[in-house]
């Protein structure tokens, strides 16, 4: 996944089915493979994963969402942020 922008891999994560796909150029070209394989729209986020310090980013154009009161790009919901967390490390820790 860090073939595309070498540091760090941009995410798409389903909080509701706990997957996530990454390695795109865009939070965008993630999340439309997401949405190809049955997820909703409302259930994925923009996140990016960074392996030399372990940590993931809650910033992206997807996540741009005033209908779920999310109107920035990084995912404000303390909530919905350690969701992501949760679903993220366990499967890109220590890659």
């Amino acid at each position: 996944m860090l073939q595309v922008l070498g540091t760090y891999v941009k995410l798409a994560v389903d909080l509701e089915q706990g997957i996530l796909a990454g390695g795109g150029a865009l939070h965008a070209d993630c999340e439309a493979v997401l949405l190809e394989d049955g997820s909703r729209h409302e259930d994925v986020w923009g996140a990016d994963w960074i392996p030399s310090a372990q940590q993931v980013t809650f910033e992206s154009l997807i996540n741009i969402r005033p209908r779920q009161n999310n109107p920035s790009l990084e995912i404000m919901d303390l909530t919905i942020r350690q969701r992501v967390k949760q679903i993220v490390k366990p499967l890109l820790g220590d890659v």
